[in-house]
């Protein structure tokens, strides 16, 4: 487990480096660009008005949150790849029947006739197929195959949770139609886990996550909220600890970048 932790600790630093060097790059290159993340923020009056600080800030933390979102992703999918054998597409033949059964599925969980359950998607594993499917592709956040257990996951994350109904449907139309198609390819044996995950919890850490909207979709053991997800694709009870202390070690490194950047806009 130590090595694990040392591999674990040295992707978060060095993803954090990365991350710092290259959004102190982007913006302070983009000074004198008039279509710079910040810059184009003179165009909103409302916001120009309340101060050149507070356009800055405004613009800044925006893609703060954005582009910090993008790294956690990446970070994830580098931890994963240390545990899992990792895929982001999933490739092969869907059925019309397994589409018909996912758009009942789906109307259902939408109008609140049922409460979603793992369990609902047992039918997609076994159908006997009366037509030709048709081949299909989807992009997948993370694909991951245990070649211990040799189970397969299928994962979609959203850094915050935070998804309209519409989104919450087509996110789980997506994912079941991964699952549909891992159905086909695999053997009956192997197990297939769906998993709705967030990098922290909206709400508070080791507090109820109450995003209602996906959990009209999403069955609560499907969910990988918080510290859940960062244990999970570390393979270990310590993960989201060991994730977060390691962090927190290095956050001073973007923290230099952003007064770097401050610096470049506000002298």
């Amino acid at each position: 487990m130590i090595a694990s932790e040392n591999s674990i600790r040295a992707l978060v630093k060095a993803s954090i480096e990365a991350y710092a060097e290259g959004f102190e790059l982007r913006h302070v290159k983009e000074k004198d660009d008039p279509d710079g993340v910040i810059n184009m923020k003179i165009h909103n009056v409302f916001i120009a008005a309340l101060g050149s600080e507070i356009q800055y800030y405004t613009a800044l933390v925006r893609s703060l949150d954005s582009s910090l979102g993008n790294m956690l992703e990446k970070l994830a999918v580098n931890i994963a790849s240390l545990f899992y054998k990792v895929s982001q597409e999933v490739e092969g033949v869907l059925y019309p029947k397994q589409t018909q059964i996912i758009a009942a599925l789906l109307e259902n969980y939408k109008s609140r006739k049922k409460r979603p359950q793992s369990r609902d998607y047992i039918t997609l594993r076994n159908i006997e197929p009366l037509s030709k499917g048709a081949d299909k592709r989807h992009d997948s956040d993370y694909y991951l195959i245990d070649q211990e257990s040799g189970d397969h996951y299928l994962i979609e994350l959203k850094i915050g949770g935070d998804l309209d109904n519409k989104k919450a449907r087509s996110e789980k139309e997506a994912i079941l139609e991964q699952y549909a198609i891992l159905s086909n390819t695999l053997e009956k044996s192997k197990n297939i886990k769906i998993y709705f995950a967030t990098a922290y919890n909206r709400f508070g850490e080791n507090k109820i996550w109450k995003q209602e909207r996906v959990k009209q979709f999403f069955a609560d053991d499907e969910l990988l909220i918080g510290k859940d997800f960062w244990n999970f694709i570390c393979k270990s009870r310590d993960g989201y600890d060991i994730v977060l202390d390691e962090y927190k070690k290095h956050a001073s490194i973007i923290l230099r970048s952003l007064e770097n950047i401050k610096k470049t806009y506000l002298g």
